[in-house]
């Protein structure tokens, strides 16, 4: 049929790719299996790692990088990231109703952080040139051009771990398997 994507240990992972597997688990506290699969190929886990840590670095709070995360996650229709982000998003001190919101594609309770949201899913529905008025909007809301900016930095992220675990059907850790999603129909 395919090609396999392995989900590989530190002992069997490139070498290149072991100082980043050891990245995430201090970060982490373990090895997820998104960057167990990224780790066959050390440019991309590189790649991921590296975009993860800058967005990490970004202007915006733990709460409004998990609703560029979880906007893109539910918008690429990634089962792994959305459970994954539902645990960031707890984490990160979001309210439960804007969590369940994210992962039901539905409005979020705070104006601002919807304005954060509907700029991100317009970026993503119309390949990076957003009607102005969801551009307006994300203005006043009271984000700034860097912050635009640093939405497309989130996006970057996404797509490399929306994308490759679209294609591997990287399996669900079990840290996260309560949280497990599926998209819901569109109405």
């Amino acid at each position: 049929m395919g090609q396999d994507f392995p989900l590989l240990e530190k002992a069997s992972a490139p070498a290149a790719s072991l100082p980043l597997l050891e990245e995430v688990e201090a970060d982490f506290g373990m090895i997820p299996n998104l960057e167990r699969m990224l780790s066959a190929s050390p440019p991309a886990l590189a790649g991921y790692v590296r975009l993860w840590e800058l967005f990490e670095n970004s202007s915006f709070n733990g709460v409004e990088k998990q609703v560029v995360y979880q906007t893109a996650n539910f918008e690429n229709n990634c089962t792994y990231c959305v459970p994954w982000h539902s645990f960031l998003s707890q984490k990160a001190g979001m309210k439960e109703e804007d969590n369940t919101a994210l992962r039901a594609g539905t409005p979020l309770s705070d104006p601002k952080l919807e304005a954060l949201r509907l700029f991100t899913k317009a970026l993503i529905d119309h390949r990076g040139h957003p009607p102005e008025e969801f551009t307006q909007r994300f203005f006043e809301a009271g984000y700034t051009a860097p912050q635009a900016l640093e939405v497309v930095l989130g996006l970057a992220t996404k797509l490399m771990s929306n994308y490759a675990n679209g294609i591997a059907h990287t399996p669900l850790d079990s840290a996260v398997a309560s949280l497990a999603w599926e998209k819901p129909p569109v109405n």
